[in-house]
């Protein structure tokens, strides 16, 4: 039986690891954006590589906890970021629209089967009356990391391939830091099985809620940075917008969080989703200098990086408390398939009106989700809250392998397949790939 202090160990180097990671991953995602564009594939096979990368990880969302129960979590790990380090250091040895498309979703999987090992064994090693502070606090460096990820990009030489051996770097050093690391694997259980359906039905909301929030936050992050570039923006200005859309995202967190518990979350749902087309349409208005696109980029990560978890809570207000691993695990798959089609609506968008497609998109779909909301919300009478249903959330990786439900819990918890998401200036002259990157 290992100490406490052991035991504290272990799960701080879980959380270092994979703090590094996800800095390499919020750099990935930035970087290969501007890549993409200096690369000029076209609109639509750009959009195809930047959305595989969402693809490949909601598949690995769906699928990583099977490999995780057959092989353990340390032999998974390493398994999950070998995927990732080949990926990614094949890509500048082939370079075509075609060979990244397929790479960039193995990195997607990989990242997906990390964070999901990292996850359930973080939750299997954190003593019942300590998970909550320890998930906030992998949360909280995860944020940290992927907004250290974005200032990485204004030293980066984005046309070699010296970026993508830096990845694979920090991807090495997180798998070394783990694979040293004694493993105590959690206790496997099964997961029952929940149709879309029937989450469809009861909470309709949170699935196409998680739907668009997914093609919003896939847009913004995979395409905003390629634009900045177009535009002769320099890339640090660009890292400082992506920067602070991530760090707009870690403070909305709490605040909304407060907001979600206390009243109906269909009517906070509503107004962030109207606050961030406001946010775009404002965007394509005002002038495009700094001083105007920080603020802005901070309000639209913030918006942006709430609207799935209040999703979430909503949902598990709904659902009874034993499908809190299925509800999340369906709701990812939505989240992720947004994601998917984010890029490539963008894409196309932006061949005909340049970042103001993307800013349209980003208005449209999210006035679309205030308008179903608030209809919803008049017909239909608010659930009852559960105790603390909402969690902070990243716009890169949401807690995949854990049960919301375990922070208070004395049981094992369960692995199982996961529950299962401007300086904008065009007169000078960039974002925070979703690593979901």
């Amino acid at each position: 039986m290992p100490s406490a202090r052991s035991m504290r160990t272990q799960i701080g180097t879980l959380i270092v690891a994979t703090s590094i990671i996800q800095l390499a991953n919020g750099f990935f995602g930035t970087f290969i954006s501007l890549r993409v564009s200096l690369e000029d594939f076209g609109a639509t096979l750009a959009g195809l590589v930047l959305s595989s990368y969402f693809a490949g990880f909601t598949l690995g969302a769906l699928r990583c906890g099977q490999i995780i129960e057959r092989v353990g979590h340390i032999r998974a790990y390493a398994a999950f970021a070998g995927v990732v380090a080949a990926a990614t250091a094949a890509m500048p040895l082939f370079v075509a629209p075609l060979p990244w498309v397929f790479l960039r979703a193995a990195v997607g999987f990989g990242c997906a089967g990390l964070f999901v090992a990292t996850e359930s064994w973080l939750n299997a090693k954190a003593p019942p009356s300590e998970r909550g502070r320890v998930f906030a606090i992998y949360m909280v460096g995860t944020f940290a990391a992927l907004a250290a990820g974005q200032l990485l990009i204004a030293k980066a030489a984005v046309a070699g391939p010296g970026p993508f051996n830096a990845i694979v770097a920090l991807f090495a050093v997180g798998l070394v830091m783990v694979s040293t690391t004694r493993a105590e694997p959690p206790q496997a259980t099964g997961v029952p099985i929940l149709p879309l359906r029937q989450l469809a039905r009861a909470a309709p909301i949170a699935v196409i809620g998680s739907a668009l929030s997914g093609v919003i936050a896939g847009a913004f992050y995979a395409l905003v940075p390629a634009w900045m570039q177009d535009k002769g923006i320099d890339r640090s200005t660009i890292a400082q917008c992506m920067f602070a859309a991530v760090m707009g995202g870690l403070a909305f967190q709490v605040p909304v969080g407060r907001l979600s518990d206390r009243f109906d979350r269909r009517s906070v749902l509503a107004v962030l989703a109207i606050g961030l087309s406001g946010t775009a349409i404002a965007l394509v208005f005002l002038p495009r200098t700094l001083a105007v696109v920080l603020p802005a980029a901070a309000l639209l990560g913030g918006f942006l990086s709430v609207l799935y978890p209040v999703c979430v809570a909503h949902a598990h207000d709904c659902m009874p408390a034993d499908r809190v691993v299925a509800v999340s695990g369906r709701l990812i798959l939505m989240s992720g398939l947004g994601s998917v089609a984010g890029p490539l609506i963008g894409t196309r968008l932006m061949a005909s009106f340049a970042i103001d497609g993307v800013l349209y998109l980003m208005a449209v779909t999210a006035l679309a989700l205030a308008v179903i909301t608030t209809l919803r919300r008049r017909r239909v009478a608010p659930p009852l809250h559960r105790e603390r249903p909402f969690e902070v959330l990243t716009p890169q990786a949401s807690p995949l392998g854990h049960d919301p439900r375990s922070h208070e819990d004395t049981t094992v918890p369960v692995v199982a397949p996961p529950a299962t998401p401007d300086p904008f200036g065009e007169s000078h002259g960039s974002t925070a790939g979703r690593g979901v990157s």
